[in-house]
């Protein structure tokens, strides 16, 4: 059979299409991976190029030995020296070949992010900078941000004293690296950039020889990955572009979809073919993903469709609360294993953010249902809660020497390793513990240990008579864990996990009938417990059970993120609020569009959601609450924009559909509601629960001024109002004494 039989015509155009640069519009379940590997085999079978005169890039290891795999049962021959892998492969192999040209030592080693980390320590050491000021992580983004535009520290425009200082510490690690013959990932891509650009004759080679260069994702290539291609292609080269505007979703890691249409100005494309038949989804999942993403001004436009008919509809519920949300989540589960025959592994709940996770968790930790989060670690087993728990074992249990040991120096307060050592040597002398050895060391290292020990007992005297939730929020801010991750670049997912600790801890109370006091106990089994000892002790179960073994059919949890490149039979995707899905960082921001223009962020938000529905095969559920258990508060939330933005036909809603407030439309309430304030949680509207304004609303205060509701808490005589007052800002008012009049 000819290896060009199975592709329908959309395909087969792409795979036949003669020398020249092409960019394919590949939808979601279209079999890109078919068409850039059919190309290449075709290419070959056809005498058009011979194996070494191809250039392949993907965007994974595991999708390149994917695609050397296909090709190698295409085609009768050895695919070992085709220049098939990532950027970085590539640009190592590159280096390899070419170490003296590259100013390289021959057996140059490369350094991964902590072996980077690492490396930045030694050079603050040897400087005498200090790493508080100038956080070693933030030094590491800086580097990486500044290469990936490929940019070298006498490139790097600086305004200001301390990006100054970056860049000389940027100047320092590249002699360090240069000194040492290493260099990182980022660096990789920028020597090879270089090397192409300092040597013609070596251009020029690699320009003649590469006569045929693919692309996968490309509509997640940053800058500097773009621009290596086009040193690489020359005027007279050939890139076949395969990528999905309508999937960028990884702008926050510098991905620029604006060069999908660069691309086709620079390299002159004539042909844009779009992949729109798709071999995944059904109908209504199709129609649903289309009308949504033509929601977003900046996309370069496709249509998917599919012949495997309509499908079922797509069932929405609105739930009370996430608890209730989650209940539903797990009935409709039992429905789909016991009585459609579907396997755990045909099912995944997708969310926006990791935190959300855990109410899932507990849910099917509660059900005893197997479950595998994908990418990442169950809620808690994530090493910022484990470093929380620590900290709070340590305040419920002072000998506990694996909490003290986590936390001693967590985050970072001067205590070196051998500070530690020498309290290891007391207390095993002593037969105490290692906290209650510190005041028998002496000098300076007491002095840091003395610092933590009262930490943990002035956190211990000030969280007495708190409530559980109380207590776990003051405790992460306190011991600095909050801040410590706020100061990292990609410590919001950890920040938000442990607001999420908070939530637990409320949610644990008053499912257990703590409400105020966590100092009270209570008797269980002639022995008394606190509720946080209590609380620890939940903590512990849920992280030790329930975890899938290898090979076991589980259930998959994971971020929308995660979930692309991914499909199943049945999807749920939760938390469909605004706030948390469109993500509040997201409304009133701006990005990069697909023409390389500016566009509202919530753009890649649709995207991503999107994405998100995209992955179902058969069945999906959407869902959303209520109310919501954040920071320890209840808040009461708006449904998604998104949900309004699906098409009605296509939809089964399993609780009543609700007016939307939002019907004056999104923009008008983003700029009343949000105004310049992005870490706000929005309210909803419940009239039944005695809420005389709705949200958005305008009223008036006899202090504050004119201002717009935005949010509710507690009931009866505790309620109490978000206003945004403007230029008054934010504030919390009890409704009972407020005083408010209507706009």
């Amino acid at each position: 059979m000819s290896l060009l039989d199975s592709l329908n015509p959309e395909q087969l155009a792409a795979v036949t299409l003669p020398r020249e640069s092409a960019l394919i519009l590949a939808g979601a379940g279209s079999g890109k991976t078919k068409v850039l590997t059919a190309r290449i085999a075709w290419l070959i079978q056809t005498g058009q190029v011979g194996p070494n005169g191809v250039l392949a890039v993907t965007f994974t290891n595991k999708a390149a030995k994917e695609m050397l795999h296909r090709i190698s049962s295409m085609l009768p021959i050895n695919t070992r020296s085709m220049w098939v892998g990532t950027f970085h492969g590539l640009c190592n192999r590159m280096l390899r070949a070419h170490w003296k040209e590259a100013r390289l030592p021959q057996a140059f080693q490369i350094l991964d992010m902590q072996d980077q980390l690492s490396a930045i320590k030694r050079m603050y050491k040897v400087l005498g900078i200090d790493a508080e000021k100038f956080p070693p992580k933030q030094l590491s983004y800086f580097i990486g941000s500044a290469k990936d535009q490929g940019l070298r520290p006498k490139d790097v425009e600086a305004h200001d004293e301390y990006h100054r200082m970056m860049v000389r510490l940027y100047e320092a690690y590249e002699a360090q690296c240069q000194r040492e013959g290493v260099v990182d990932f980022a660096e990789l891509l920028l020597r090879s950039f270089e090397l192409l650009g300092a040597n013609p004759a070596l251009r020029e080679h690699y320009q003649a020889r590469f006569k045929y260069i693919l692309v996968d994702e490309f509509q997640d290539t940053n800058s500097l990955q773009y621009n290596w291609l086009k040193r690489l292609a020359g005027s007279q080269g050939c890139i076949f572009a395969v990528g999905d505007d309508d999937q960028s979703i990884y702008a926050f890691r510098g991905a620029r979809v604006a060069n999908m249409v660069q691309f086709e100005n620079d390299f002159n494309v004539q042909n844009r073919i779009k992949l729109e038949q798709n071999y995944r989804s059904v109908g209504n999942v199709l129609k649903a993903a289309n009308v949504l993403i033509a929601h977003n001004k900046a996309r370069l436009g496709k249509e998917l469709w599919t012949e495997a008919g309509e499908g079922e509809a797509i069932r929405v519920y609105e739930a009370t609360s996430d608890q209730d949300e989650a209940a539903f989540i797990i009935d409709r589960i039992k429905k789909l294993v016991l009585e459609e025959g579907y396997g755990r592994s045909d099912i995944a709940i997708l969310y926006r953010s990791n935190a959300q996770s855990r109410v899932v968790e507990q849910a099917l930790f509660n059900a005893g249902m197997p479950y595998r989060v994908y990418g990442g670690l169950r809620f808690f087993e994530r090493a910022e809660i484990k470093h929380a728990l620590a900290y709070l074992r340590l305040m419920d249990n002072a000998d506990d020497d694996n909490s003290f040991s986590r936390v001693v120096n967590f985050p970072a307060r001067g205590i070196g390793a051998r500070s530690v050592e020498q309290l290891q040597d007391i207390s095993t002398a002593q037969g105490t513990s290692l906290y209650r050895a510190i005041h028998r060391m002496e000098g300076r290292a007491q002095a840091g240990l003395k610092k933590f020990a009262d930490l943990i007992e002035r956190m211990r005297f000030e969280t007495r008579g708190l409530s559980l939730a109380d207590l776990v929020d003051k405790v992460i801010n306190e011991s600095g864990l909050v801040a410590h991750f706020q100061a990292d670049k990609d410590g919001e997912d950890r920040v938000e996990n442990l607001k999420e600790l908070v939530n637990a801890a409320a949610s644990f109370a008053i499912a257990e009938g703590y409400y105020q006091d966590a100092a009270a106990t209570m008797v269980d089994e002639e022995k008394l417990i606190t509720p946080l000892a209590d609380f620890l002790s939940h903590a512990s179960l849920e992280a030790g059970d329930n975890a899938a073994a290898a090979g076991q059919e589980a259930i998959q949890l994971m971020t929308a993120h995660s979930a692309k490149g991914l499909e199943f039979k049945c999807v749920f995707v939760t938390g469909l609020e605004e706030g948390l899905f469109p993500h509040e960082n997201s409304i009133g921001n701006s990005v990069e569009g697909g023409d390389g223009t500016s566009v509202e962020a919530v753009e890649e938000e649709r995207r991503l959601m999107y994405v998100a529905i995209t992955r179902a095969r058969e069945q999906l559920f959407l869902s959303h609450a209520q109310q919501r258990m954040l920071h320890g508060q209840i808040r009461y939330h708006l449904r998604s924009r998104f949900l309004d933005e699906l098409p009605e036909e296509v939809l089964k809603w399993l609780t009543p559909k609700r007016a939307h407030i939002a019907s004056q439309g999104w923009d008008a309430l983003d700029s009343k509601v949000w105004g310049q304030n992005k870490t706000l949680n929005v309210g909803y509207s419940n009239k039944a629960a005695k809420r005389p304004y709705d949200i958005g609303t305008g009223v008036n205060h006899a202090k504050f001024g004119s201002g717009v509701v935005v949010a509710y808490e507690g009931e009866g005589d505790d309620q109490r109002i978000q206003i945004n007052f403007g230029r008054q800002g934010m504030k919390w008012l009890m409704l009972s004494l407020a005083k408010l009049e209507r706009g």
